[in-house]
Parts: C-alpha cells; structure tokens; sequence
C-alpha cells in the first residue's frame, strides 16, 4: 500500500489577480533508439498522460500551487500524487490560461486559472501511488497524445514541449539533461 497521500483541500492555495494558481508537467522518457537509414540512432521520446476523473480524454498531471511549496515543487508533487511518477524538472514550458468547470471559489469565482507547465523526465515509475485507483497511465507519442488530449490549453502546452525538445535535441543531440528557466513567480 501507498504510504503516500495526496493534498486535499484549498486553504493554502495560491491566486493572483482572479486566477487559481495552477501548476503541472508532461512527464517523458527515452524510449528504444530508433536507427536512421544513414546508420545513425534517433532517440524515441513518449510522453505520459493520465485519464481524467471529470470525462472523458487524457490529460497532463497538475494542480493547485500551495503557499508552502515553489512552483516546481507543486509540479513534481503532482506528477507523485496523479501520475505516480518521479523525475527531474527540465525547464519552464509557460503559463496556460484556462478555466474550471468544476473548481469555482470564492477567490476565483469564474474558476479561472493559470498554469504553469514544465517537462519533467521521468526516473522513477512508482508501483503505488495516492491517485491510482482512479488514474490510468498512457504513454505515448507526442502525436498521439494530442490527439487524445482533453483540453485545448494542455495541447499547446504539448506543442511547446514538442518545439523545446525539437530545439534541446538540434542544439545538443547527445545531451539528457537540459537547462533550466523556472520562474519563481507567477509574474510575466
């Protein structure tokens, strides 16, 4: 059994001007190599999504950014929590306007919220995890995650993935470990 638990509750959620602070990650890995017909090797990258518990369609672990936590820490506490993944941050993705049907409050009473997303790769795929009675894992291209992805923001989120790995692979082929440019807040 799970010795971890996941957070509950809103009394130490961040907002900022009307919106919920949100944040998240697309997990990833290096799957087999692929070989090119000129003899040299591709590395294969698939991204991990999670079916959501409001419908149907997949998507990225994320959740609300607590007072108690950086931003990047909120992001790989949700990818333990829903995903049942651990890893390291790579970079900062963006921010993503988006707004809950379902999580509407006194602070944010429209349910708007503004996510911050990261790649995270994966080191660790945990057998138990807080969510895992009600999430399933999917890896998957990066193709096919869009097309079964839920929501329009996570999408872009997804094509911004898709560009910074484009760019990380083309500026250093043999690299794993990227730079980093977290935010420490939310602003800009």
């Amino acid at each position: 059994m799970s010795a971890l638990v996941a957070r509950t509750g809103r009394h130490q959620q961040r907002y900022e001007g009307g919106h919920r602070l949100v944040s998240g990650c697309i997990p990833f890995k290096y799957t087999n190599l692929v070989e090119n017909s000129d003899g040299t090797h591709e590395k294969v990258v698939k991204v991990l999504m999670i079916n959501s518990t409001s419908g149907p369609g997949l998507v990225f672990p994320k959740g609300g950014w607590e007072n108690d936590e950086t931003v990047e820490e909120a992001a790989i506490r949700e990818a333990v929590e829903e995903a049942g993944v651990r890893g390291d941050i790579m970079d900062f993705l963006g921010h993503y306007l988006f707004k809950s049907k379902t999580l509407q409050d006194e602070l944010s009473p429209e349910g708007l919220c503004k996510a911050a997303m990261f790649p995270l790769l994966v080191k660790e795929e945990l057998q138990f995890w807080p969510e895992q009675n009600t999430r399933q894992r999917s890896w998957l291209t990066i193709p096919e995650a869009i097309g079964l992805c839920r929501h329009q923001w996570m999408k872009e989120a997804l094509e911004a993935f898709s560009r910074w790995y484009a760019d990380q692979m083309l500026s250093n082929p043999k690299k794993e470990n990227h730079g980093s440019d977290i935010p420490q807040s939310f602003d800009g």
